[in-house]
């Protein structure tokens, strides 16, 4: 692994007047665990595809490592992405949702596929004030 690096990093895509990712400036050291976490429309999956290559970076500088990758392929930047389809499920609480199929959401843990739902709990609860969700808990 590598530091990840966004150096005021912005994506404004062509016809809009606001970016859709505005001086993005961060720092993930090597082998640090990162969340990114907002609502839908935030820039969330841009940043991430920026830092794929897979977003043209406006302004500023995206690095991998002691590498300025900002003008870069994606396919010499060393990176792999996985996109994930998520689904909310109407009929669980907002807890349920959180910890279904035993995927922790904080802290870097990751709990095993067949983990009992009592131990998602822990990672669900330190979660939920991050993510601003309390307010949904019963």
């Amino acid at each position: 692994m590598a530091t990840v690096k966004f150096d005021n990093a912005s994506r404004t895509y062509p016809g809009n007047d606001k970016p859709s990712v505005d001086g993005l400036d961060i720092e993930i050291a090597d082998g640090e665990f990162l969340v990114l976490v907002g609502p839908s429309g935030c820039g969330k999956s841009t940043a991430l595809r920026m830092l794929a290559g897979l977003e043209e970076v406006n302004v500023g500088d995206v690095w991998i490592g002691e590498r300025n990758v900002t003008d870069l392929s994606p396919k010499d930047r060393d990176v792999a992405m996985v996109f994930q389809n998520y689904a909310l499920y109407p009929h669980m609480t907002v807890a349920d949702n959180m910890g279904f199929a035993g995927v922790g959401l904080a802290a870097g843990v990751v709990l095993e596929p067949q983990a009992p739902k009592s131990s998602a709990a822990t990672p669900v609860m330190a979660a939920a004030p991050i993510a601003r969700l309390c307010m949904y808990f019963s």
